[in-house]
């Protein structure tokens, strides 16, 4: 199996709201039927402020799976939305 995390730093302003959307639409990209298990998460109150403030977690069958993930239209919709909204991201895909 692949794991698939990536964390985002989101803006200050409106930081809140863009929050609430990012873990509506990362909830919806769980039940895309590539995605074997998903988690979507935002960082725990009075965490440190390096910390990042969203990540997704999914894992897939395969990297193949992994890859029609990354170009199917809901997540290139999604990276579009966070895109607009993040300062910084960090992803990491491994096998366990």
């Amino acid at each position: 199996m692949i794991r698939h995390i990536c964390m985002f730093t989101l803006a200050d302003d409106n930081k809140e709201a863009h929050i609430a959307q990012f873990l509506e639409r990362g909830q919806a990209l769980c039940q895309l039927p590539t995605i074997q298990n998903g988690q979507v998460v935002r960082k725990t109150q009075n965490a440190p402020n390096a910390n990042y403030d969203v990540a997704l977690i999914f894992d897939f069958n395969t990297i193949d799976d992994l890859n029609a993930y990354q170009v199917c239209p809901q997540h290139v919709a999604f990276g579009q939305f966070v895109g607009a909204i993040r300062v910084d991201r960090a992803c990491i895909d491994y096998e366990f």
